[in-house]
């Protein structure tokens, strides 16, 4: 499945980007990120396995393949576009960075969290690429662990940059331009 090359080539690209970011000022501790982390793991487990174990093939056409592994491009040229406007300042875990200042900039004008939604996206991609049942409850999965770690990430982002995040949230959707 091309769309799981995709996935490799980035995770190569992501844990070499990993080794210049700034030293971390303060992280949420193991529990908080087994949170989010765990999701995605079953979610990728889901997606990624190969033959349906919930239900069945969806669907057997190569066009819509094709669109998956598009969408999964797209998704991840997009969280790439944002890691690099975050610079050193990005951490998979919730973690405010020496120097730490808020990034409004390339991608962070459309949305508050666009490598959330690249990986969500290119999750989606991967999803209707594999074309069982199984990958969209995985998706699914990895979207709601997504979803607590924004809340979290939010908090803590209010919390060191006060009003003036509450103001970026207020004008910035949160994972979808325009909308939310």
């Amino acid at each position: 499945m091309l769309s799981a090359w995709l996935w490799v080539a980035w995770l190569v690209y992501w844990n070499v980007a990993a080794i210049f970011v700034q030293r971390t000022r303060s992280s949420e501790g193991l529990g908080s990120r087994l949170k989010h982390v765990l999701p995605l793991y079953v979610g990728a487990v889901l997606i990624f396995h190969g033959r349906p174990w919930i239900g069945a093939w969806l669907y057997e056409g190569k066009a819509v393949g094709y669109v998956g592994n598009l969408l999964t491009a797209a998704g991840l040229g997009f969280t790439v576009w944002a890691r690099l406007w975050l610079g050193r300042y990005w951490s998979g875990f919730i973690t405010i960075k020496e120097g730490h200042r808020l990034i409004r900039g390339g991608p962070y004008r459309l949305v508050r969290h666009p490598i959330y939604t690249g990986i969500l996206t290119g999750l989606l991609g991967s999803a209707i690429s594999a074309a069982t049942f199984d990958a969209l409850v995985g998706f699914g999965v990895i979207a709601a662990g997504l979803l607590f770690k924004i809340g979290r990430e939010e908090a803590v982002l209010i919390g060191e940059f006060g009003e003036e995040y509450r103001k970026f949230k207020a004008e910035v959707p949160a994972l979808v331009p325009l909308v939310y």
